[in-house]
């Protein structure tokens, strides 16, 4: 394989914009202080209540997968002519069509399913 024919396979027509030095550190630096945060909230129970921890732990892991995405993944509208973010958009509408579907089967088939402690006592 002569050199022009090893570069133009290397090549590829990518004209992507790859991230700089500068750019992945503040994504690190983003990424440890998004993690850090969280993990102190949960470890020195910040929050007394469970459930706005929770939430707060849940907006924090959105915001890091944006950054993720963003920094590292190189997403954007006008990468790939837009269509990685229409593949996001469609992969996002799946998991929340999936895990909906599943948590609305889950609590339904515990609802009917499973008797109450009243319905307990009733049996001989």
């Amino acid at each position: 394989m002569n050199e022009h024919a090893s570069h133009d396979i290397h090549a590829h027509g990518d004209a992507g914009a790859h991230g700089s030095l500068k750019s992945y550190l503040i994504g690190f630096a983003l990424s440890v202080v998004l993690t850090a945060i969280p993990f102190w909230l949960v470890m020195t129970g910040a929050i007394d209540n469970k459930q706005a921890t929770a939430i707060v732990v849940m907006a924090f892991a959105a915001v890091q997968i944006v950054v993720h995405m963003v920094f590292f993944l190189h997403m954007n509208t006008t990468s790939e002519g837009g269509w990685s973010i229409l593949a996001l958009i469609f992969t996002v509408v799946l998991v929340v069509i999936v895990l909906t579907g599943s948590l609305w089967v889950m609590y339904h088939l515990n609802v009917n399913m499973m008797p109450g402690l009243h319905d307990m006592r009733q049996m001989p």
